[in-house]
């Protein structure tokens, strides 16, 4: 059984051209770089703002629902050079059945839905012990 590394999102730091998510134990802390758009995205779910129409994760919030289905937990499973890659698991009740779903999903898709969801997020620890730390002043 691989060993998960709980980890919590610290803070998102944006740009004109991309966006750093911080994110690690109080130990260890370490930087998703992605879109600037993506931070755009992560930074409206931070404040509170009223939205005239759903947005992309309140949509997939909104279909999780219709289907009795919850975020249980969000996994950051691999990266590739400086590519990230994550599961996030949905919990299905159907009849007296519970069925767990793993879907692959961009981290900063998952990170998004875990703090609207309060999900708790995780890292594989052979994933945690090679991504390189920063200095979170």
């Amino acid at each position: 059984m691989e060993e998960l590394v709980p980890i919590n999102f610290h803070k998102i730091m944006q740009s004109r051209s991309y966006t750093v998510i911080i994110l690690g134990t109080e130990k260890k802390k370490f930087a998703i770089y992605t879109e600037a758009s993506v931070g755009r995205n992560i930074q409206t779910y931070l404040t509170p703002e009223n939205h005239i129409r759903p947005l992309t994760h309140h949509l997939i919030n909104n279909i999780l629902s219709g289907l009795e289905a919850k975020i249980i937990q969000i996994v950051i499973n691999d990266i590739e050079d400086t590519i990230y890659f994550s599961r996030i698991y949905i919990e299905q009740k159907m009849g007296d059945k519970t069925v767990i779903l793993e879907i692959d999903a961009r981290p900063s898709d998952c990170i998004t839905l875990a703090l609207i969801n309060d999900a708790p997020v995780f890292c594989r620890r052979e994933v945690f012990d090679k991504v390189l730390p920063i200095q979170d002043n």
